[in-house]
C-alpha cells in the first residue's frame, strides 16, 4: 500500500482518462491471459493423463526382467515397451522399497538413479489408478500413476510435464508480448482520442484562464470571445454553452457597474467642482465678518471663527475629492524632473513645526534623488503620510522618514514606533472613506474624511508606481515605491 501511494498519479482529466482506459484493458487481457494458461494447462494435463491410462503398466512389468531392450519383448507376458513413448517413466515398488525404475530413451531403456526423497514421493502415490505430480530430482516434473501388480508389488507409470509446461511457458510469452503491443497501442490512440475529444473543454479552459487574467476590480473590462462550442448533447458541450452564458451575465454585470462608476466619478467632480464657489464665499464672509471693527459679541466671534475654520476643512475635503475624480478619469499628471531629497526636508520641516511633540527623523542619502513626476503631487503624498503619522500616534511617538534606491526605483518611506494600525484596518487602508476611529484625535487638522491616504494611492499609482503597508505594535511602515529620473 505504501508504494502504491508514493507512484506518481495522473493530475490532468486526460491523463486519468487515458491511464483508466490502459488499466482496464491491462486488467482484462491479464484476465483473458489467466484463464487461457488455466485452460490450455488442464486440457494439456488431462490429455496426459489420458495417454496414461492408455499406457497402463506394461512398462513397469517389463522392469522385472533386466537387460533386455525392447525389441526382445513383442507382445509376451511382460509386456511391450516399442510402442512406449520417449521419456515414459516406470517403477516397480516392494514395500517402500524400488526394485527397478527406469525411463524410456530413443531406441533404449535406461536405469535412474532416484534418491532417498524421489523414492518417498514415489511410495506416498496413492494406489487408486489416477494420475498424481511428481518432481523427481533427475527427471523433473512427472504425472504418475500407481497400480497394484499381481505378486503385490506396485507399479508405477509416469510421463514428462515438460511438453505441458514448454507449451504454457509459451503461451504465456505470446500472450505477453500481444498484449504488450496492445497496451502500447491502445494507450497512444486512447491518449489521441481523449484529447480529441476534450478538445472543447481545453478551449474553455484557455479562455477562462484569460477571463482570469483580466483585472476586473474596475474600469471598463473587454472579455475575451467566447468559447466555441460543441454538441450540446455531450457534457463537454453543456460545460461550454454554461460557461459561455455565465461571460455573458459577467459581462452584462460589468458594463452596468462601469457605467454607475462613470455616473458616479462625473457625480463627484461635478459636485466638488460646484462647492468650491460657495464654500470659499462662505469662508470669505465668515473671515470678512471677523475684521468687523465694532464691537461683536465672544460668542458671535467663536462662532464665526468655527465657520471659517470648518469652511477651511470643507475646502481642502472638496479639493481632495475634485484631484481623485482627475486621477479616477485619468488625466495625465505633470512630468518633470523633481528633487524628493528637497521635498522630503521641507515636508519634514512643516510636520516638526505642525507637531513639536513628535520626534521627526531624517535618513537620506548621499546624493539628491531625483524623479520624474508632478511636484506638487508628490508633495501632498509627503504631507499626507507625515499627517497621517502624527495624527494616529500618540505624543513622543518617533517618526522616521527615509529614501532608498532600488536599482532602477526610488523607495520613500515613513516609519513610526506607535501603536500600530489596527489589522481589520489593514486591509482597505488605502480606499477611499477608511478611518481608524479609535486612533484619530478629534482635533486633528485636516479632516476626518479618510481621504488621505486614498490619495497617496491614487498618485503613487498615477506615477506609475504603488504603496505598501507594514504595521504591527511598535511599528508601522509606509512605503511609496517610484520610478527614478
Amino acid at each position: 500500500m505504501r508504494f502504491l501511494r508514493r507512484l506518481p498519479r495522473p493530475r490532468t482529466l486526460r491523463a486519468r482518462l487515458t491511464v483508466g482506459l490502459v488499466v482496464l484493458l491491462a486488467v482484462s487481457c491479464a484476465a483473458v491471459g489467466v484463464a487461457a494458461v488455466i485452460e490450455l494447462d488442464g486440457f494439456l494435463v488431462s490429455r496426459l493423463d489420458q495417454q496414461l491410462a492408455q499406457a497402463g503398466n506394461r512398462f513397469p512389468e517389463s522392469l522385472e526382467h533386466k537387460g533386455l531392450q525392447p525389441d526382445d519383448h513383442d507382445g509376451d507376458e511382460h509386456g511391450d515397451t516399442r510402442r512406449q513413448t520417449t521419456g515414459t517413466f516406470g517403477a516397480r515398488l516392494v514395500g517402500d522399497t524400488v526394485t527397478n525404475a527406469a525411463v524410456v530413451r530413443p531406441g533404449s531403456v535406461t536405469d535412474v538413479p532416484l534418491s532417498t526423497a524421489d523414492t518417498r514421493q514415489l511410495a506416498a502415490v496413492p494406489v487408486d489408478g489416477r494420475a498424481h505430480s511428481v518432481e523427481l530430482s533427475t527427471l523433473d516434473s512427472y504425472r504418475v500413476t500407481a497400480s497394484q501388480g499381481i505378486d503385490g508389488d506396485v507399479l508405477i507409470t509416469g510421463l514428462p510435464l515438460e511438453p505441458v509446461e514448454a507449451a504454457v511457458h509459451r503461451l504465456i510469452l505470446v500472450a505477453a508480448v500481444v498484449f504488450g503491443l496492445a497496451l502500447t497501442v491502445t494507450g497512444v490512440a486512447g491518449a489521441l482520442w481523449v484529447r480529441w475529444s476534450l478538445r472543447p473543454l481545453s478551449r474553455v479552459t484557455a479562455t477562462a484562464t484569460r477571463v482570469s487574467e483580466l483585472p476586473l476590480a474596475s474600469g471598463e473590462v473587454a472579455l475575451p470571445p467566447r468559447a466555441p462550442e460543441s454538441d450540446p448533447r455531450s457534457e463537454v458541450g453543456q460545460v461550454a454553452g454554461a460557461f459561455n452564458r455565465m461571460l455573458g451575465h459577467v459581462e452584462d454585470a460589468l458594463t452596468k457597474r462601469h457605467a454607475s462608476e462613470e455616473r458616479l466619478r462625473s457625480f463627484a467632480a461635478d459636485a466638488s467642482h460646484e462647492l468650491r464657489t460657495p464654500v470659499a464665499s462662505v469662508r470669505g464672509h465668515a473671515e470678512l465678518a471677523l475684521l468687523h471693527p465694532g464691537p461683536v459679541p465672544p460668542k458671535v466671534t467663536r462662532a464665526l471663527e468655527r465657520i471659517a475654520a470648518e469652511s477651511g476643512r470643507m475646502g481642502e475635503m472638496v479639493d481632495e475629492m475634485l484631484l481623485l475624480a482627475r486621477l479616477d478619469a485619468g488625466r495625465p499628471l505633470e512630468r518633470r524632473p523633481v528633487d524628493l531629497t528637497m521635498l522630503v526636508l521641507d515636508a519634514v520641516t512643516d510636520a516638526r513645526a505642525a507637531g513639536p511633540d513628535h520626534r521627526w527623523s531624517l535618513d537620506l542619502p548621499e546624493e539628491p534623488v531625483t524623479v520624474d513626476g508632478d511636484a506638487h503631487r508628490l508633495q501632498q503624498v509627503l504631507a499626507n503620510l507625515l499627517t497621517n503619522a502624527r495624527v494616529h500616534t500618540p505624543v513622543g511617538t518617533k517618526v522616521t522618514v527615509s529614501l532608498e534606491t532600488e536599482g532602477r526605483s526610488v523607495l520613500l518611506k515613513v516609519h513610526d514606533d506607535g501603536p500600530g494600525v489596527p489589522k481589520d484596518v489593514q486591509p482597505t487602508i488605502f480606499e477611499r472613506f477608511t478611518r481608524a476611529e479609535h486612533r484619530r484625535r478629534a482635533d486633528a487638522p485636516g479632516g476626518g474624511a479618510g481621504l488621505g491616504l486614498s490619495i497617496v494611492a491614487a498618485v503613487a499609482e498615477a506615477h506609475g508606481g504603488s504603496v505598501e503597508l507594514e504595521s504591527r505594535p511598535g511599528s508601522t511602515t509606509f512605503t511609496v515605491r517610484l520610478r527614478g529620473a
